[in-house]
């Protein structure tokens, strides 16, 4: 079955471009594109919710950051791409803070895009190269803070670095010889203790030796 996707793009030759391309997927559809997160609110309470927006960060009306704590609050489910020019580690981080799974610069390519929208829904966070080595960068500057909070299990560890070894969930199902739908309850768990909404997140404070 084809997942499915939308974008949240105000530039009309962008989005028009991006839809068109997702739409010729045999695995992928982008039933809607719009211009403005009041828009896909507007959509997401009519229409069932796609797997994954990708959504730009200076929009008319609210922000697409702002827009990705709203939408995670009332769709969980929803994973969210940044899709955008901005590539400072502020707008970065802040992203990522508000339930972000990924970080792709507007110049990526569609077959990348499409590539990247796959590999988030397979359990991945995908981003751009000069992202990723922001985050990296990031993480090494800062000193390590344990959250005494968190108290993960060791099965919940186990997810942890999973997650930081770049897999899936079933790759981390078959890794430790439980079901696909062990792996999502455990990561519901570890999301709530350690007061985080995406695997981006996780996968930070696993890197940052917070956890």
């Amino acid at each position: 079955m084809a997942s499915v996707a939308g974008i949240v793009e105000d530039n009309k030759k962008i989005r028009d471009l991006i839809q068109r391309y997702l739409d010729m997927q045999d695995d992928l559809s982008c039933p809607v594109a719009v211009d403005s997160v009041e828009e896909m609110l507007e959509y997401l309470e009519e229409h069932p919710g796609p797997d994954v927006i990708l959504m730009d960060i200076q929009l008319p009306g609210m922000s697409g950051i702002k827009g990705i704590g709203i939408i995670k609050e009332k769709y969980p489910d929803i994973e969210i791409i940044m899709l955008t020019v901005y590539h400072d580690s502020h707008k970065i981080f802040k992203a990522l803070r508000a339930g972000a799974s990924g970080y792709l610069l507007k110049h990526t390519s569609l077959p990348e895009i499409k590539e990247s929208i796959l590999k988030l829904l397979d359990g991945g966070a995908p981003m751009s190269p000069q992202i990723a080595r922001k985050v990296i960068t990031h993480f090494q500057e800062e000193t390590p803070k344990k959250d005494p909070d968190s108290n993960l299990t060791p099965r919940e560890h186990d997810i942890v670095n999973g997650l930081v070894d770049g897999l899936s969930y079933k790759m981390i199902a078959d890794r430790y010889d439980i079901s696909i739908d062990t792996v999502r309850a455990h990561i519901r768990n570890i999301y709530k203790k350690l007061h985080v909404n995406s695997k981006a997140e996780v996968i930070a404070k696993s890197l940052k030796g917070e956890i």
